[in-house]
């Protein structure tokens, strides 16, 4: 296990507990008393947890998600869909996503793949979003290169709207935009409810030489108020098992794939 995978793992462990003790972590990753406490020390130092006598602290939890998020409505079908999409990210990928409950969980996925830290330890993977809650997952990974856009903060969603994102995002080359929506269907493609958002989500979405929507099959066959793809821009839509199959023959006969998360 390399440094960055141990490290990444302390605080998924941290998160979940509440707290950590020296023996126990050292148990449990199968490394020295010794090497623990240096890397309980890093995290202190670092402000990610709090040093207590024989173990951390979980602290702010900066690295756990908002309660809205957490509660998610559908949540397990939400998870289904980030593993699926996770499994299409690559070592080495620059990536898009947006805000919403389903990009959110691909986020935390992303966040603990080991698989994407590079073999020297160093930046294996590069996301570009404009979700503050998304960027604070995953900033403590070390081997997660972030670009956040600016705007101004919407609470309701935790994403950056406005002008002030469109200089980040219109220079970037990215391989795959992940996108969560309101709706999509074959008529008039990806939508969202609030038209700020969709436009962030149509730069976020020219920049990548793949789009990939991310949606519970409630969303199909709806128009939100703003678009934010044609269908002909849709490369990919993953999604769960309830989606309607009129609707699915619609999408793909657009040129989508449609991919069912297990």
């Amino acid at each position: 296990m390399s440094r960055n995978e141990r490290v990444n793992r302390i605080l998924e462990l941290v998160a979940k507990r509440g707290s950590l003790d020296v023996d126990s972590a050292a148990k449990t990753l199968g490394v020295s008393v010794a090497t623990v406490r240096r890397d309980f020390d890093e995290l202190a130092a670092r402000q990610l947890v709090t040093r207590t006598h024989g173990g951390i602290d979980a602290v702010g939890k900066a690295y756990d998600l908002p309660i809205r998020y957490r509660t998610a409505k559908d949540s397990r079908g939400k998870l289904r869909i980030a593993k699926t999409a996770a499994a299409m990210v690559q070592r080495g990928n620059r990536i898009g996503l947006n805000g919403g409950t389903t990009t959110t969980e691909l986020g935390r996925e992303l966040a603990q793949a080991h698989r994407l830290i590079a073999e020297d330890g160093d930046i294996g993977l590069t996301v570009v979003t404009n979700a503050v809650n998304i960027a604070t997952e995953m900033v403590i990974r070390q081997h997660i290169k972030i670009v956040v856009t600016g705007g101004i903060a919407r609470p309701q969603s935790y994403e950056l709207i406005g002008d002030y994102a469109a200089p980040v995002l219109e220079g970037l080359v990215l391989d795959i935009a992940f996108i969560g929506v309101n709706g999509i269907d074959a008529e008039v493609g990806a939508t969202a409810n609030h038209e700020g958002e969709a436009r962030i989500d149509q730069l976020i979405a020219a920049a990548a030489k793949k789009v990939v929507v991310v949606a519970t099959a409630d969303k199909i066959g709806n128009q939100a108020f703003a678009r934010i793809c044609k269908p002909n821009q849709v490369d990919v839509l993953i999604t769960d098992e309830e989606i309607d199959p009129e609707l699915r023959r619609a999408l793909e006969a657009q040129g989508i794939e449609v991919i069912i998360s297990e």
